[in-house]
C-alpha cells in the first residue's frame, strides 16, 4: 500500500536522463500527486502533475506524454471524459492511459477500458506495482510510436475485405475506414490476430478487458453484439461457438455458415 514517507517532493539529487519518457499525473489530491510524482521521477521518468481535467488536456497536448496517470474523480471534467478526449486527439493517440482511482467496482473498470484506458489501478495502491505498470505502459507506447513511423504494409491483418492495421489501430472495410471505439478495436483485433482460436468469455474478459473473470459474462455478449452491428455486412466474421465462446469465422466457410450449414456455430 502507499507509504507516506515516499510522498516527499523530488529533491535536487534526483536526476532525469535526457530523453526520458514523460508521464503526466492527473489527480486532485496533492498528497497523491506528490507521492506518484516522486516515485516516478526516482524511476527515471520526467513527470508533470496537474490537479484537474482542463489542465490535463492542455498539458497532454503540450507534453505528448508516453503515459498519463489519470484519476477519475476530478473537480471539473471527469477522468472518463478526459480519457475519451485524449483518445480523439491524434497528437496523443499513442499515449498509454492508466486510471488510478478509488472507484474499483466492475462497472467503472469496464467503462474505463471501454473509453480507452490501457490499465486500471484502484486506491489504495502499491507504489512499487504502480511504477512497474507505468514502465510497461511506457515501453508499449514507445513501440507504438516507432511502429507508426515505420513501413508496415506487410504487417496488416485481413479477413476478406476487412483489414486491420495493428500499429495504427485502424480498421478498413472495402477501402473505407471504420471508426471503432478502443474496446471494439481490441475485441476485433484479438480475433483476427488468432484465426480459428476459440475464446471463452473468461478469456476475453482477461485478455481484452484485463479484469477478473468473476465479472458478469453478459458484458462480453453485449460488446460482441455491438461490434457485429458496427461491422455491418462483415458481422459474420465473428462466430459463436455454442457452449464455448467466440472465434473468427473461416472466410472460406463464411458463405456456407451464413446459410446455417456449419454445425455447432452461428452468429447469435
Amino acid at each position: 500500500m502507499t507509504n507516506p514517507q515516499q510522498g516527499a517532493a523530488p529533491n535536487s539529487t534526483t536526476s532525469v536522463q535526457p530523453g526520458a519518457d514523460v508521464v503526466l499525473v492527473v489527480d486532485d489530491e496533492e498528497d497523491i500527486r506528490r507521492l506518484v510524482s516522486f516515485n516516478l521521477t526516482d524511476a527515471g521518468f520526467k513527470v508533470e502533475a496537474v490537479e484537474n481535467g482542463a489542465d490535463a488536456l492542455v498539458a497532454a497536448a503540450r507534453l505528448r506524454p508516453s503515459v498519463v496517470v489519470l484519476d477519475l474523480m476530478l473537480p471539473d471534467v471527469s477522468g472518463m471524459e478526459v480519457c475519451r478526449r485524449l483518445r480523439l486527439d491524434d497528437s496523443v493517440a499513442d499515449a498509454a492511459i492508466l486510471m488510478l482511482t478509488a472507484r474499483g467496482d466492475e462497472y467503472d473498470r469496464v467503462l474505463g477500458f471501454e473509453v480507452g484506458a490501457d490499465d486500471y489501478v484502484v486506491k489504495p495502491f502499491s507504489v512499487r506495482e504502480l511504477v512497474m505498470r507505468v514502465k510497461g505502459l511506457a515501453r508499449r507506447a514507445n513501440e507504438r510510436r516507432l511502429a507508426r513511423g515505420a513501413r508496415d504494409e506487410g504487417q496488416r491483418l485481413s479477413w476478406r475485405g476487412l483489414e486491420i492495421d495493428p500499429t495504427r489501430h485502424r480498421v478498413v472495410i472495402d477501402g473505407a475506414e471504420l471508426g471503432l471505439r478502443p474496446l471494439e478495436y481490441k475485441l476485433l483485433a484479438i480475433f483476427v490476430e488468432h484465426p480459428g482460436r476459440v475464446f471463452s468469455r473468461t478469456d476475453l474478459l482477461q485478455e481484452v478487458w484485463g479484469i477478473s473473470p468473476e465479472t458478469n459474462t453478459r458484458t462480453v455478449d453485449t460488446h460482441i453484439r455491438r461490434l457485429r452491428e458496427r461491422l455491418g455486412a462483415y458481422s459474420e466474421a465473428i462466430e459463436t461457438v455454442h457452449g464455448f465462446g467466440y472465434r473468427l469465422r473461416d472466410p472460406e466457410a463464411a458463405g456456407r455458415a451464413s446459410s446455417g450449414s456449419l454445425p455447432g456455430a452461428d452468429q447469435t
